[in-house]
């Protein structure tokens, strides 16, 4: 019997719906004229919680009401068709999803490999990396995410490598985090391997990747860029940028189901990044590099019409709003006694997500309790984030769904908190 697949996947090019949907909460701001940044109708796409006022979307992304109906359809095509599928002709499916993803990020197909999250792809990157001596160094920072930081430790038992990791300013500004990287990448001091997080998830700073990409050029140093947080809240354009090695999250800010991720080498350099446990040799596909076993078939089937919705806004509108609702709440407390931002004014350096601390409050205990009385008393949604040299912080991060209403509303709790 034929399978009905075909027309399930036709059905995801018309990813963006605007068709009005009642109860959700107003917009404190004039709706604009253009549908492309008409941020209420936007809103509306989004099936969102009214028990709390979540400003914690740095997790993961919530899915669109019509990628949501897709990946419906599609968990309900792959549970139907079983095995028949999975062997037959999701392989093919597959293949059209990764070119989809290459053609989004201005690169080539077999440039691309599936992988369940940025975590995945960037621990195969950093594990397979071949180029590595004993004796030489590998370079992380404080804001990078935990698991990589481990990976990076790790290759000092499996390489032999020296680890070295660096505080970047606080407070930071373009400049200053470039020197940063500049004293640390000093020829003399070895470095073959840097870890570079985009846009880090702990306190929101976005790094001059291309400045810093090219001093580590210069120096002999490749650069793994850990763009998990970057796509899809910032314009991504891999093929721009000089880097080789690369994890994206698609299930963030591009709205995927929670479970798809990609692993990006530049096609010369693939033969440096070793086959996973050896499962091939070093010419093989960059599929290679990585293995998932069993995956989220449906996930993966629902990524055209992530990136349908995602286009559909525009890469520089989602830029533009995600950086107003920041201003919105930040602005009002900036200056203010008792409080640090930890993202600079400069909009280089920052897209939605900002972190703040309560001056002197630097443990992870003080601002765990901060981000539960920001929950149980004002019912706004945060998370505590660890790890910065400086001390722990709270993440503030909206998302495509929420409103100028919802930043103020934090601002004017945290004003009350100081007072």
């Amino acid at each position: 019997m034929p399978l009905d697949r075909r027309q399930v996947l036709a059905a995801a090019t018309a990813a963006l719906s605007v068709a009005p949907v009642q109860g959700h909460p107003a917009e404190a701001e004039p709706e604009p004229s253009n549908p492309l940044t008409d941020w209420r109708t936007i809103a509306r796409q989004y099936e969102v919680t009214r028990d709390i006022t979540n400003l914690e979307n740095g997790n993961w992304g919530i899915m669109s009401r019509p990628v949501l109906k897709q990946y419906l359809s599609f968990t309900e095509l792959v549970n139907k068709n079983n095995s028949y599928y999975a062997r037959r002709q999701y392989d093919g499916d597959a293949a059209r999803v990764t070119a989809r993803i290459a053609q989004s990020l201005g690169v080539e197909a077999h440039e691309i490999a599936l992988t369940r999250n940025a975590t995945e792809a960037l621990q195969s990157l950093i594990a397979g990396y071949n180029k590595l001596t004993p004796g030489d160094a590998v370079l992380y920072a404080d804001l990078d995410y935990d698991s990589m930081q481990t990976a990076m430790q790790w290759l000092r038992v499996r390489r032999g490598v020296r680890v070295e990791q660096i505080s970047l300013p606080e407070p930071a500004s373009y400049q200053s985090v470039i020197d940063a990287y500049d004293r640390a990448l000093q020829p003399s001091r070895g470095i073959r391997l840097v870890l570079l997080t985009h846009l880090s998830h702990r306190t929101g700073l976005i790094m001059p990747v291309r400045e810093i990409a090219s001093l580590a050029r210069e120096r002999g140093a490749d650069v793994v860029l850990d763009a998990a947080h970057a796509w899809g809240q910032i314009e991504l354009d891999l093929r721009d940028l000089p880097v080789d090695f690369a994890g994206v999250n698609l299930h963030k800010w591009i709205g995927a189901p929670i479970g798809v991720g990609a692993l990006y080498i530049r096609a010369e350099r693939i033969r440096d990044i070793d086959p996973f446990m050896g499962q091939a040799g070093p010419g093989s596909p960059i599929s290679q590099r990585v293995h998932t076993g069993t995956v989220n078939m449906a996930a993966v089937l629902t990524v055209p019409a992530a990136l349908d919705f995602h286009e559909r806004i525009g890469a520089s509108n989602k830029e533009r709003r995600l950086r107003a609702l920041r201003d919105r709440w930040v602005h009002p407390l900036l200056g203010r006694p008792g409080i640090e931002i930890l993202t600079p004014e400069d909009p280089r350096m920052y897209a939605g997500i900002t972190s703040f601390r309560m001056s002197g409050r630097t443990s992870a205990a003080e601002n765990v309790e901060i981000a539960r009385q920001l929950a149980e008393r004002y019912r706004i949604f945060t998370v505590a984030r660890d790890g910065v040299a400086k001390g722990s912080c709270i993440r503030v991060t909206p998302g495509f769904y929420t409103q100028t209403g919802d930043m103020d509303k934090l601002a004017a709790a945290l004003g009350q908190m100081l007072a």
